[in-house]
Protein backbone atom coordinates (compact mmCIF):
# COMPACT_ATOMS: atom_id res chain seq x y z
CA UNK A 1 0.00 0.00 0.00
CA UNK A 2 1.41 3.46 -0.55
CA UNK A 3 0.61 5.30 -3.80
CA UNK A 4 -2.28 7.12 -3.00
CA UNK A 5 -4.72 8.62 -5.05
CA UNK A 6 -6.08 11.65 -6.76
CA UNK A 7 -4.77 11.10 -10.03
CA UNK A 8 -1.39 13.10 -10.99
CA UNK A 9 -1.41 13.71 -7.16
CA UNK A 10 -0.25 10.29 -6.55
CA UNK A 11 -2.90 10.82 -3.00
CA UNK A 12 -3.18 10.66 0.09
CA UNK A 13 -0.10 8.44 0.88
CA UNK A 14 2.24 10.73 -0.72
CA UNK A 15 1.95 13.89 1.38
CA UNK A 16 3.41 16.65 0.68
CA UNK A 17 3.83 20.47 1.03
CA UNK A 18 3.55 23.53 -0.80
CA UNK A 19 5.99 26.09 -2.42
CA UNK A 20 7.51 24.92 -5.54
CA UNK A 21 10.90 24.29 -6.55
CA UNK A 22 10.50 26.96 -8.97
CA UNK A 23 8.53 29.57 -6.10
CA UNK A 24 5.41 29.69 -7.90
CA UNK A 25 1.93 27.71 -8.04
CA UNK A 26 1.57 24.53 -5.45
CA UNK A 27 3.35 21.53 -5.61
CA UNK A 28 4.83 18.59 -3.37
CA UNK A 29 8.22 18.84 -3.98
CA UNK A 30 10.34 21.58 -1.71
CA UNK A 31 13.12 23.97 -2.53
CA UNK A 32 14.34 23.42 0.58
CA UNK A 33 14.27 19.55 1.45
CA UNK A 34 16.60 18.12 4.05
CA UNK A 35 17.31 15.77 1.36
CA UNK A 36 18.84 18.02 -0.82
CA UNK A 37 21.35 19.18 2.08
CA UNK A 38 22.11 15.66 3.64
CA UNK A 39 22.68 13.32 1.02
CA UNK A 40 24.58 12.69 -2.26
CA UNK A 41 23.22 14.82 -5.68
CA UNK A 42 22.67 11.11 -7.36
CA UNK A 43 20.21 9.96 -4.59
CA UNK A 44 17.84 13.27 -3.91
CA UNK A 45 15.72 11.97 -6.71
CA UNK A 46 15.68 8.48 -5.43
CA UNK A 47 14.30 10.31 -1.61
CA UNK A 48 11.81 12.26 -3.61
CA UNK A 49 10.21 9.17 -5.39
CA UNK A 50 10.20 7.43 -2.06
CA UNK A 51 8.73 10.87 -0.23
CA UNK A 52 11.67 10.35 2.52
CA UNK A 53 10.98 13.80 3.00
CA UNK A 54 7.58 13.59 4.00
CA UNK A 55 6.55 10.63 6.14
CA UNK A 56 3.05 11.05 6.55
CA UNK A 57 2.23 8.27 3.76
CA UNK A 58 4.40 6.31 6.32
CA UNK A 59 2.54 7.21 9.33
CA UNK A 60 -0.62 6.50 7.67
CA UNK A 61 0.14 3.16 6.37
CA UNK A 62 1.92 2.20 9.86
CA UNK A 63 -0.99 3.03 12.70
CA UNK A 64 -3.59 0.70 11.60
CA UNK A 65 -0.59 -2.02 11.94
CA UNK A 66 0.07 -0.65 15.36
CA UNK A 67 -3.70 -0.08 16.09
CA UNK A 68 -4.03 -4.21 15.77
CA UNK A 69 -0.47 -5.32 17.40
CA UNK A 70 -1.74 -3.04 20.45
CA UNK A 71 -5.05 -4.66 20.74
CA UNK A 72 -3.49 -8.30 20.29
CA UNK A 73 -1.02 -7.52 23.29
CA UNK A 74 -1.74 -9.77 26.45
CA UNK A 75 -3.77 -7.69 29.19
CA UNK A 76 -1.65 -5.52 31.29
CA UNK A 77 1.38 -5.54 28.50
CA UNK A 78 2.53 -2.69 25.55
CA UNK A 79 2.71 -3.75 22.08
CA UNK A 80 6.07 -5.85 21.37
CA UNK A 81 8.49 -3.65 20.56
CA UNK A 82 10.61 -5.69 18.10
CA UNK A 83 7.48 -6.27 16.22
CA UNK A 84 6.23 -2.51 16.15
CA UNK A 85 9.86 -1.72 14.62
CA UNK A 86 9.57 -4.03 12.10
CA UNK A 87 6.24 -2.97 10.53
CA UNK A 88 7.62 0.65 11.08
CA UNK A 89 10.63 -0.76 8.75
CA UNK A 90 7.82 -2.30 6.44
CA UNK A 91 5.58 0.72 6.53
CA UNK A 92 8.94 3.06 4.90
CA UNK A 93 9.66 0.25 2.54
CA UNK A 94 6.18 -0.64 1.40
CA UNK A 95 5.36 3.08 1.30
CA UNK A 96 8.01 3.84 -0.84
CA UNK A 97 7.16 0.88 -3.06
CA UNK A 98 3.75 2.23 -3.65
CA UNK A 99 4.79 6.03 -4.19
CA UNK A 100 7.54 4.43 -7.01
CA UNK A 101 4.62 2.07 -8.37
CA UNK A 102 2.23 5.05 -8.19
CA UNK A 103 4.76 7.70 -9.93
CA UNK A 104 5.62 4.77 -12.76
CA UNK A 105 1.98 4.73 -13.71
CA UNK A 106 0.98 8.53 -13.53
CA UNK A 107 4.52 10.30 -14.95
CA UNK A 108 2.26 11.89 -18.06
CA UNK A 109 -0.61 12.85 -15.75
CA UNK A 110 2.05 14.23 -13.36
CA UNK A 111 3.64 16.39 -15.71
CA UNK A 112 -0.38 18.19 -16.55
CA UNK A 113 -0.91 18.35 -12.87
CA UNK A 114 0.64 21.37 -10.76
CA UNK A 115 1.33 20.46 -7.50
CA UNK A 116 3.36 16.76 -9.22
CA UNK A 117 4.47 18.18 -12.28
CA UNK A 118 7.80 18.58 -10.62
CA UNK A 119 8.43 15.02 -9.34
CA UNK A 120 11.23 13.16 -10.08
CA UNK A 121 9.69 10.85 -13.29
CA UNK A 122 7.72 13.97 -14.31
CA UNK A 123 10.75 15.99 -14.80
CA UNK A 124 12.98 13.65 -16.04
CA UNK A 125 15.44 13.62 -13.48
CA UNK A 126 15.06 9.81 -13.28
CA UNK A 127 14.16 7.07 -16.00
CA UNK A 128 11.40 4.91 -15.44
CA UNK A 129 14.03 1.68 -15.98
CA UNK A 130 16.11 3.39 -13.00
CA UNK A 131 12.59 3.45 -10.75
CA UNK A 132 12.36 -0.09 -11.55
CA UNK A 133 14.96 -0.74 -10.33
CA UNK A 134 15.07 1.14 -7.43
CA UNK A 135 11.44 -0.64 -6.45
CA UNK A 136 12.72 -4.01 -7.13
CA UNK A 137 15.60 -2.51 -3.75
CA UNK A 138 12.19 -1.45 -1.80
CA UNK A 139 10.50 -4.58 -2.56
CA UNK A 140 13.36 -6.35 -1.60
CA UNK A 141 13.67 -4.87 2.10
CA UNK A 142 9.61 -5.44 2.77
CA UNK A 143 10.16 -9.09 2.16
CA UNK A 144 12.93 -9.15 4.32
CA UNK A 145 10.89 -7.84 6.71
CA UNK A 146 7.81 -9.85 5.74
CA UNK A 147 9.85 -12.82 6.14
CA UNK A 148 10.92 -11.84 9.93
CA UNK A 149 7.27 -12.77 11.03
CA UNK A 150 5.40 -15.90 11.79
CA UNK A 151 4.68 -17.77 9.51
CA UNK A 152 0.78 -16.85 9.03
CA UNK A 153 1.45 -13.44 8.52
CA UNK A 154 3.87 -14.14 5.92
CA UNK A 155 0.77 -16.28 4.19
CA UNK A 156 -1.51 -12.72 5.29
CA UNK A 157 1.30 -9.88 3.89
CA UNK A 158 1.68 -11.97 0.59
CA UNK A 159 -1.74 -11.99 0.09
CA UNK A 160 -2.39 -8.53 -0.10
CA UNK A 161 -0.28 -7.77 -3.47
CA UNK A 162 -2.75 -7.67 -5.62
CA UNK A 163 -4.06 -4.97 -3.68
CA UNK A 164 -1.45 -2.30 -3.65
CA UNK A 165 -0.54 -3.95 -8.13
CA UNK A 166 -3.89 -2.79 -9.16
CA UNK A 167 -4.13 0.33 -6.92
CA UNK A 168 -2.97 2.78 -9.38
CA UNK A 169 -5.46 1.69 -11.87
CA UNK A 170 -8.62 2.62 -10.02
CA UNK A 171 -8.18 6.14 -10.67
CA UNK A 172 -8.71 5.19 -14.13
CA UNK A 173 -11.87 3.32 -13.88
CA UNK A 174 -13.48 4.35 -10.85
CA UNK A 175 -14.94 7.47 -9.11
CA UNK A 176 -13.83 6.03 -6.09
CA UNK A 177 -10.42 5.34 -5.94
CA UNK A 178 -10.05 6.11 -1.77
CA UNK A 179 -12.12 2.89 -1.53
CA UNK A 180 -9.24 0.90 -3.58
CA UNK A 181 -6.70 2.75 -1.68
CA UNK A 182 -8.16 2.06 1.70
CA UNK A 183 -8.14 -1.55 1.46
CA UNK A 184 -4.46 -1.68 0.62
CA UNK A 185 -2.69 0.76 2.94
CA UNK A 186 -5.04 -0.92 5.87
CA UNK A 187 -4.36 -4.34 5.70
CA UNK A 188 -1.84 -4.04 8.00
CA UNK A 189 -4.98 -4.19 10.75
CA UNK A 190 -5.01 -7.62 9.69
CA UNK A 191 -1.55 -8.30 9.51
CA UNK A 192 -0.58 -7.04 13.05
CA UNK A 193 -3.16 -9.35 14.77
CA UNK A 194 -2.11 -12.30 12.81
CA UNK A 195 1.51 -11.63 13.37
CA UNK A 196 0.80 -11.55 17.39
CA UNK A 197 -1.74 -14.05 18.19
CA UNK A 198 -1.48 -16.88 14.80
CA UNK A 199 -5.11 -16.64 13.98
CA UNK A 200 -7.85 -13.99 13.12
CA UNK A 201 -10.09 -12.81 15.57
CA UNK A 202 -12.85 -11.57 13.09
CA UNK A 203 -14.70 -10.04 16.25
CA UNK A 204 -11.69 -7.56 16.71
CA UNK A 205 -10.20 -7.38 12.99
CA UNK A 206 -13.24 -6.76 11.05
CA UNK A 207 -14.54 -4.00 12.65
CA UNK A 208 -11.08 -2.43 12.90
CA UNK A 209 -10.31 -3.01 9.31
CA UNK A 210 -13.49 -0.95 8.09
CA UNK A 211 -13.24 1.43 10.65
CA UNK A 212 -9.74 2.23 9.45
CA UNK A 213 -10.84 2.14 5.66
CA UNK A 214 -13.60 4.72 6.25
CA UNK A 215 -10.91 6.69 8.03
CA UNK A 216 -9.02 6.68 4.76
CA UNK A 217 -11.92 7.75 2.61
CA UNK A 218 -12.32 10.63 4.55
CA UNK A 219 -8.26 11.40 5.10
CA UNK A 220 -7.91 10.50 0.92
CA UNK A 221 -11.28 12.39 -0.31
CA UNK A 222 -9.84 15.82 1.64
CA UNK A 223 -6.49 15.22 0.25
CA UNK A 224 -7.64 14.89 -3.68
CA UNK A 225 -9.32 18.47 -3.36
CA UNK A 226 -6.16 19.48 -3.78
CA UNK A 227 -5.69 18.84 -7.64
CA UNK A 228 -9.71 18.39 -8.63
CA UNK A 229 -9.26 21.06 -11.00
CA UNK A 230 -6.45 19.68 -13.03
CA UNK A 231 -7.85 15.78 -12.24
CA UNK A 232 -10.84 16.64 -14.11
CA UNK A 233 -8.94 18.19 -17.24
CA UNK A 234 -6.60 15.36 -16.90
CA UNK A 235 -9.32 13.28 -17.15
CA UNK A 236 -8.64 11.38 -13.73
CA UNK A 237 -10.85 10.25 -11.43
CA UNK A 238 -11.70 10.55 -7.38
CA UNK A 239 -14.04 10.98 -4.48
CA UNK A 240 -13.38 14.83 -5.21
CA UNK A 241 -14.75 14.85 -8.43
CA UNK A 242 -17.66 12.51 -7.58
CA UNK A 243 -19.00 14.03 -4.26
CA UNK A 244 -18.25 17.74 -5.01
CA UNK A 245 -20.33 20.02 -2.69
CA UNK A 246 -22.03 17.16 -1.03
CA UNK A 247 -18.22 16.44 0.12
CA UNK A 248 -18.72 17.39 4.05
CA UNK A 249 -21.96 15.19 4.27
CA UNK A 250 -19.90 12.53 3.30
CA UNK A 251 -17.09 13.25 4.91
CA UNK A 252 -19.31 13.45 8.08
CA UNK A 253 -20.13 10.13 7.41
CA UNK A 254 -17.13 8.37 6.68
CA UNK A 255 -15.58 10.22 10.10
CA UNK A 256 -18.29 8.65 12.02
CA UNK A 257 -18.26 4.97 10.86
CA UNK A 258 -14.84 4.95 11.09
CA UNK A 259 -14.94 5.99 15.17
CA UNK A 260 -17.75 3.49 14.99
CA UNK A 261 -15.57 0.29 13.50
CA UNK A 262 -12.86 1.24 16.34
CA UNK A 263 -15.25 1.22 19.12
CA UNK A 264 -16.56 -2.37 18.20
CA UNK A 265 -12.75 -3.26 17.11
CA UNK A 266 -12.22 -2.34 20.76
CA UNK A 267 -15.35 -3.93 22.06
CA UNK A 268 -14.36 -7.35 20.47
CA UNK A 269 -10.80 -7.23 22.20
CA UNK A 270 -12.13 -7.12 25.65
CA UNK A 271 -11.66 -3.36 26.28
CA UNK A 272 -15.98 -2.89 26.67
CA UNK A 273 -16.49 -4.79 29.63
CA UNK A 274 -18.69 -3.16 32.24
CA UNK A 275 -16.77 -1.17 35.10
CA UNK A 276 -13.21 -1.74 33.49
CA UNK A 277 -11.14 1.01 34.11
CA UNK A 278 -8.92 -0.08 30.77
CA UNK A 279 -12.42 0.13 28.56
CA UNK A 280 -13.54 3.71 30.07
CA UNK A 281 -9.89 5.17 29.37
CA UNK A 282 -10.44 3.53 25.54
CA UNK A 283 -13.68 5.12 24.98
CA UNK A 284 -12.17 8.43 26.26
CA UNK A 285 -9.30 8.62 23.91
CA UNK A 286 -11.67 7.38 21.16
CA UNK A 287 -13.86 10.30 22.73
CA UNK A 288 -10.77 12.69 21.73
CA UNK A 289 -9.55 11.41 18.22
CA UNK A 290 -13.73 11.97 17.19
CA UNK A 291 -13.19 15.00 18.52
CA UNK A 292 -10.19 15.85 16.46
CA UNK A 293 -11.75 14.32 13.53
CA UNK A 294 -14.99 17.17 14.25
CA UNK A 295 -11.96 19.59 14.34
CA UNK A 296 -11.21 18.91 10.66
CA UNK A 297 -14.29 18.58 9.70
CA UNK A 298 -15.24 22.21 10.99
CA UNK A 299 -11.86 23.97 9.65
CA UNK A 300 -11.24 22.32 6.74
CA UNK A 301 -11.56 24.75 3.25
CA UNK A 302 -11.83 22.34 0.61
CA UNK A 303 -11.32 24.84 -2.45
CA UNK A 304 -7.66 25.78 -0.58
CA UNK A 305 -5.12 22.95 -1.78
CA UNK A 306 -2.79 24.12 1.13
CA UNK A 307 -5.74 23.94 3.76
CA UNK A 308 -6.80 20.47 2.40
CA UNK A 309 -2.72 19.35 2.88
CA UNK A 310 -3.05 20.63 6.50
CA UNK A 311 -5.94 18.74 7.68
CA UNK A 312 -4.93 15.89 5.57
CA UNK A 313 -1.31 15.92 7.50
CA UNK A 314 -3.26 15.80 10.92
CA UNK A 315 -3.89 12.66 10.74
CA UNK A 316 -1.17 11.55 11.84
CA UNK A 317 -2.47 13.19 15.05
CA UNK A 318 -5.73 11.10 14.98
CA UNK A 319 -3.47 7.65 14.65
CA UNK A 320 -1.48 8.86 17.76
CA UNK A 321 -4.67 9.58 20.05
CA UNK A 322 -6.07 6.02 18.74
CA UNK A 323 -2.72 4.39 19.72
CA UNK A 324 -2.22 5.99 22.55
CA UNK A 325 -5.97 5.06 23.86
CA UNK A 326 -5.30 1.40 23.01
CA UNK A 327 -1.82 0.97 24.60
CA UNK A 328 -2.89 3.03 27.53
CA UNK A 329 -6.27 0.48 28.15
CA UNK A 330 -4.35 -2.32 27.75
CA UNK A 331 -1.59 -1.19 30.37
CA UNK A 332 -4.79 -0.70 32.97
CA UNK A 333 -6.60 -3.57 32.08
CA UNK A 334 -6.04 -6.63 35.00
CA UNK A 335 -2.73 -8.65 34.56
CA UNK A 336 -4.99 -11.78 34.41
CA UNK A 337 -7.30 -10.68 31.93
CA UNK A 338 -6.74 -12.22 28.22
CA UNK A 339 -7.46 -9.64 25.62
CA UNK A 340 -9.67 -11.21 23.02
CA UNK A 341 -10.10 -15.00 22.22
CA UNK A 342 -6.01 -15.35 21.65
CA UNK A 343 -5.21 -18.66 23.98
CA UNK A 344 -8.64 -18.99 26.51
CA UNK A 345 -9.79 -21.92 24.54
CA UNK A 346 -6.68 -24.40 24.78
CA UNK A 347 -6.16 -26.61 28.01
CA UNK A 348 -8.72 -25.30 29.28
CA UNK A 349 -9.35 -27.26 33.01
CA UNK A 350 -5.93 -28.82 31.66
CA UNK A 351 -3.99 -27.56 34.84
CA UNK A 352 -1.17 -29.55 35.37
CA UNK A 353 -1.52 -32.17 32.60
CA UNK A 354 1.60 -32.25 31.32
CA UNK A 355 0.81 -33.90 28.22
CA UNK A 356 -1.74 -31.10 26.97
CA UNK A 357 1.16 -28.10 28.73
CA UNK A 358 3.82 -30.07 26.36
CA UNK A 359 1.05 -29.78 22.92
CA UNK A 360 0.28 -25.86 23.98
CA UNK A 361 4.35 -25.28 23.90
CA UNK A 362 4.41 -27.01 20.57
CA UNK A 363 1.48 -25.28 18.83
CA UNK A 364 2.79 -21.76 20.18
CA UNK A 365 6.51 -22.56 18.49
CA UNK A 366 4.83 -24.01 15.35
CA UNK A 367 2.45 -20.70 15.45
CA UNK A 368 5.89 -18.36 15.46
CA UNK A 369 7.86 -20.40 12.99
CA UNK A 370 8.95 -17.44 10.99
CA UNK A 371 9.78 -17.19 6.82
CA UNK A 372 13.12 -16.67 7.95
CA UNK A 373 13.19 -19.85 10.03
CA UNK A 374 11.59 -21.86 6.72
CA UNK A 375 14.71 -20.82 4.51
CA UNK A 376 16.99 -21.67 6.94
CA UNK A 377 15.81 -25.15 7.73
CA UNK A 378 15.54 -25.53 3.89
CA UNK A 379 19.09 -24.63 3.53
CA UNK A 380 20.17 -26.90 6.20
CA UNK A 381 18.35 -29.90 4.83
CA UNK A 382 15.65 -30.33 7.69
CA UNK A 383 12.97 -33.28 6.93
CA UNK A 384 10.50 -32.13 8.99
CA UNK A 385 10.19 -28.33 8.10
CA UNK A 386 7.48 -28.62 5.04
CA UNK A 387 5.23 -30.72 8.54
CA UNK A 388 5.97 -28.30 10.90
CA UNK A 389 5.01 -25.32 8.10
CA UNK A 390 1.55 -27.03 7.53
CA UNK A 391 1.14 -27.56 11.05
CA UNK A 392 1.99 -23.37 11.63
CA UNK A 393 -0.81 -22.73 8.99
CA UNK A 394 -3.08 -25.23 9.62
CA UNK A 395 -2.90 -24.11 13.14
CA UNK A 396 -3.86 -20.59 11.81
CA UNK A 397 -6.57 -21.90 9.47
CA UNK A 398 -8.11 -23.59 12.31
CA UNK A 399 -8.18 -20.75 14.95
CA UNK A 400 -9.23 -18.60 12.37
CA UNK A 401 -12.23 -20.52 11.88
CA UNK A 402 -13.18 -20.71 15.36
CA UNK A 403 -13.11 -16.92 15.45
Amino acid sequence: AGGGSGGGSGGGVSGGGGGGLDGGGFTDIRSDMWLSARMPAWLVPYGELARWDRPIGTWLLLWPCLWSIALAAPAGTPPDPLLCSLFAAGAVAMRGAGCTVNDLWDRDFDRRVERTRHRPLARGALQPSQAIGFLGAQLSVALGVLLALPLPAVAAGLASTPLWVLYPLAKRVTDWPQAVLGAAINYGGLLGWVAVRGDIDWAVVAPLYGGAWLWTLHYDTVYAHQDKRDDAAAGVRSTALRLGDSTLPALTLFSTGAIGGLAGAGAGAGLGAAGSLGGYVYFCGLAAAGGHLVWQLRTVRLDSPPDCLRIFQSNRDFGALVFGAIVAAQLLRGAGEEGGKGETAEGVGAEGDAENADRRGSRARERHLTGFDVLRSLWCGEADIASRVRRAVGFAAERGGES
